[in-house]
């Protein structure tokens, strides 16, 4: 009998099957490609970190959509709106005191959009709130990133309290999807809407990760130099990278899903 299997769910299942060193292997060199692809297509990689921008926009606009149409908020963390809403007000003081660009306003719009959903799951739709999946503790990152900032920020002539607000927006910003993904894997069912948000959040991590990767490559390490000494340079890129990782498993099984023709995504035990 002919198979029926089409190539991409046979890889799919090869790759599930195989052990999680393999799997990690793969997933370093499917990143490294990638980053060699758009290293060549993009020229100008500044550009990168505006798709990154506007991906997560596209994101908030799902989640937009999903509130307004289906009035449910079913399935999406609270905490990590909230969590999102602080890392990008602290960026956006940074950037009005410190470096004023195109980012500011892309953040400013991502700022106002979150605002506004936790606005709706606060208050109109708190009743289709999962707030017992909602259980992620703030504070295991709060504090931690709080402490990481004093300790390690740029080294910049900026005043102290900016360079550690600088530093506590980048530490906080790897780690905002935390909740979410707690309350995915509570349910271990995710539903379209909320599914489309968090796989453009992944994308967006990947944009902004391949961004700096690719930003140091082109200055032949200057970049890091720029950035100030010490440990401060180094942390930037290795929260990049964790943003990007904290993801990746969720992406996966979502282009399975996708691939498979499944509205629902089901999550299996330990995935998130």
């Amino acid at each position: 009998m002919v198979s029926t299997k089409g190539p991409i769910r046979v890889v799919s299942t090869w790759v599930r099957r195989q052990p999680p060193k393999v799997k990690a292997f793969l997933a370093v060199v499917s990143a490294m490609a990638a980053l060699v692809l758009l290293r060549a297509i993009v020229h100008d990689h500044d550009n990168l970190f505006i798709a990154a921008e506007a991906v997560h926009s596209i994101g908030i606009s799902v989640l937009i959509y999903k509130l307004m149409m289906e009035k449910t908020c079913a399935g999406l963390s609270l905490k990590s709106q909230e969590l999102t809403a602080i890392f990008l007000a602290v960026r956006l003081y940074c950037s009005f005191v410190m470096e004023y660009d195109i980012h500011t306003l892309l953040d400013l719009a991502t700022l106002a959009t979150t605002l506004w959903v936790i606005y709706m799951i606060r208050f109109r739709l708190r009743s289709s709130y999962m707030e017992d999946k909602d259980n992620f503790a703030l504070y295991y990152v709060l504090i931690p990133c709080a402490v990481l900032a004093l300790v390690i920020n740029p080294s910049t002539s900026h005043n102290i309290i900016n360079r550690i607000a600088w530093a506590f927006c980048v530490y906080l910003e790897a780690v905002s999807v935390l909740p979410q993904l707690r309350v995915m894997q509570n349910t271990k069912i995710v539903e379209p809407f909320t599914a489309h948000y968090v796989f453009a959040l992944g994308v967006a991590r990947f944009l902004s990760c391949a961004h700096w990767v690719l930003q140091v490559l082109d200055s032949h390490g200057h970049l890091l130099i720029a950035l100030g000494y010490g440990l401060w340079p180094s942390m930037v890129l290795l929260s990049e990278i964790v943003q990007t990782f904290i993801l990746a498993d969720f992406c996966y099984y979502y282009v399975k899903s996708v691939f498979g023709g499944q509205l629902v995504l089901r999550l299996p035990s330990g995935v998130v």
